[in-house]
């Protein structure tokens, strides 16, 4: 029996159903996180063979000490993973601690991770990226500035999401950076690009070859939902369009990936740009070797009539899957924001779109910066009936 262990299997909540496939295909899953064990969802009990709770997930002694644990007792581990962003680097160090060869190393870091030097892989993958310059002083970066014309984004070359990013228009809002930035940070700076974010969302199998593969298209970016504390959505598409599929393909052979889950982030250009193509051309972001965040998952079970939580769980154990695709559609995430005025009320979303409906909840607080406070997905057969719910739930007296 080959033995998975999963990094805090209970955060995000829905990645108890990562655990419970594996077990169902008869691995022995090993949680460790931080919460009590009389605190998990007896689902998530259920899905694990053992759990072990540590002070801290931050604490890497802590953590080791229970890698060193279950390996003790239930002897080599085969797979060490949590598909999570915020832990990728503490998941390869264990790996390489531990010599457990069915993942990234610590050594594969920094073309992961760093926004910089994922640009060199993307262009040996043929895929146009933006210009940037690693912040340093103020003369550097008002020379690049010059190059490329304000705005400029800044954000840390090594971070999660959309968190420290900010869109610099003029040399008041550049000096406000200079003064409040983080002094032991490396922060990227990038020309701006006028697009939407479309991803390449896949799960790829020991070859590097996808077993299954979709998209999504974020309308407004992240970064404006968070400085702006505005509303969040984003869908799932109904077909993958084939320029996304080429160019998340050329980034998975680029960037050397088997065996995972990955959502690779590019932007479709909304106008010409010059030196990176023209209006409606893929161009680069980033990658993120780990599945797209919050109940995206769900929502492209929901688009695809499909699992893929069992179809990552099958590329775990056998490196193929049975499991069929089904009927498509539009998948849409709407993240409304407490405190804004809608016109249509919670009841009255309801009533026009219950039987549109898959997932209604409140999202914790610890998410809500970038996906709103009350979310609703609902499926669509079509693009314009997808728009008008857009329009309608989110119109403000």
């Amino acid at each position: 029996m080959k033995n998975f262990i999963f990094i805090s299997p209970n955060f995000p909540t829905n990645y108890w159903q990562f655990c419970k496939e594996l077990k169902a295909n008869g691995l022995n899953v090993l949680g460790i996180g931080d919460q009590p064990y009389d605190d998990l969802t007896q689902d998530l009990k259920d899905s694990l063979n053992e759990y072990y709770k540590v002070d801290s997930l931050e604490n890497y002694d802590s953590v080791y000490r229970a890698v060193a644990f279950f390996t003790f007792k239930y002897g080599r581990i085969d797979w060490l993973e949590s598909n999570n962003e915020y832990w990728l680097e503490r998941d390869a160090a264990l790996r390489t601690d531990f010599n457990i060869q069915s993942g990234f190393q610590t050594e594969d870091m920094p073309r992961i991770k760093y926004k910089s030097k994922m640009k060199e892989y993307y262009t040996k993958a043929g895929i146009p990226v933006a210009k940037y310059h690693l912040v340093d002083n103020w003369d550097n970066c008002k020379a690049f500035i010059n190059e490329v014309g304000y705005p400029v984004i800044t954000k840390p070359d090594n971070g999660v999401g959309a968190s420290d990013t900010y869109k610099i228009s003029n040399d008041d809002e550049l000096g406000h950076f200079f003064a409040t930035k983080q002094e032991n940070v490396q922060y990227i700076m990038e020309e701006f690009i006028n697009a939407e974010v479309n991803s390449y969302d896949a799960i790829i199998d020991a070859n590097g070859e996808p077993m299954f593969e979709t998209g999504n298209v974020t309308p407004n970016s992240i970064m404006d939902i968070v400085n702006n504390n505005d509303n969040s959505l984003y869908y799932i598409v109904k077909e993958l369009p084939e320029d996304t599929r080429r160019a998340g393909r050329a980034a998975v052979k680029s960037f050397g990936v088997k065996s995972r889950f990955i959502h690779f982030e590019f932007f479709r250009l909304l106008e010409d740009h010059e030196g990176m193509g023209k209006k409606g051309d893929v161009v680069a972001l980033e990658v993120n070797m780990r599945p797209c965040g919050g109940f995206t998952p769900d929502m492209i079970n929901f688009a695809h009539s499909t699992d893929v939580y069992k179809i990552w769980a099958d590329m775990i154990a056998f490196n193929k899957s049975t499991l069929p695709v089904g009927e498509h559609a539009f998948c849409a995430y709407a993240g409304l924001r407490d405190g804004k005025d809608f016109v249509m009320s919670h009841d009255d979303i309801m009533a026009a779109y219950g039987a549109n409906m898959r997932m209604v909840d409140r999202i914790p607080d610890v998410l809500a910066g970038a996906m709103g406070n009350q979310m609703y997905v609902a499926t669509f057969p079509t693009k314009e009936e997808m728009d008008t719910f857009y329009q309608r739930v989110l119109e403000c007296r």
